[in-house]
């Protein structure tokens, strides 16, 4: 009859200590995952968080997130220049399919903290459905991967490369999320070295994505369903 008693005490024993770890745990997991929803300030140098798939509308005006706020750290926007084109486009679908999207983009010249001349170019294709966009950057990717340029992944459903512009070393960031393939390019200055302007092209590619994706999102419509690969 003790044995027993004492086989009981243990068992509530260990069943306390697992409960105790669980709740350890959550609570920690919580504390880290806090402020990383992607809602973060533009001018952080936070990683690039993943966001539900969402519904996007098109815009004749996709300069205009990149003014709010600074892109990052010690940058400012100079001259901007809209390229909105209203037509609708075919792309190239499997099969028969013709998928349609809408494109538009935006250059932009930057100042950097110690007064060079910068660039960025922001590609938004807006589809009018999920499942296209999501083949097309999976296309992208998977083509990036067999020519060898990256691609590093920044989460589920972004990527990033180098890309370089006649000296001018860059960082390319494809995202996919819902209707939306977003490109976002930076260039630092001529002459610089990779090495020295990587921080500053990762941070700007990541924000003005966030940014972009953001500004471009409908919040009335209804969520897309997630499409299967």
């Amino acid at each position: 009859m003790r044995r027993s008693r004492d086989a009981e005490l243990r068992r509530a024993r260990v069943a306390a200590l697992i409960a105790s770890a669980v709740t350890t745990v959550t609570v920690a997991v919580s504390g880290c995952s806090g402020g990383q929803d992607g809602g973060g300030a533009a001018g952080s140098s936070g990683k690039l968080a993943a966001r539900a798939p969402g519904v996007h509308s098109w815009t004749g005006t996709p300069c205009a997130p990149l003014t709010g706020e600074p892109l990052a750290k010690g940058f400012t926007v100079g001259s901007t220049t809209d390229s909105a084109d209203p037509d609708v486009r075919e792309d190239i679908g499997e099969g028969d399919a013709r998928p349609r999207y809408r494109q538009t983009g935006c250059l932009a010249d930057l100042t950097g903290p110690d007064g060079a001349s910068w660039k960025l170019y922001t590609t938004a294709d807006v589809y009018e459905e999920s499942a296209p966009a999501d083949r097309a950057y999976r296309i992208k990717h998977d083509l990036d991967r067999v020519h060898g340029r990256g691609p590093e992944r920044v989460h589920e459903t972004a990527y990033a490369k180098p890309v370089d512009d006649q000296g001018r070393p860059g960082r390319a960031l494809l995202l996919w999320n819902g209707d939306l393939l977003l490109t976002v390019t930076a260039y630092g200055p001529y002459g610089s070295k990779a090495h020295d302007v990587r921080e500053g092209l990762r941070d700007l590619v990541e924000n003005t994505a966030r940014l972009v994706e953001d500004a471009l999102r409908d919040r009335d419509a209804p969520s897309p369903v997630p499409s299967t690969p």
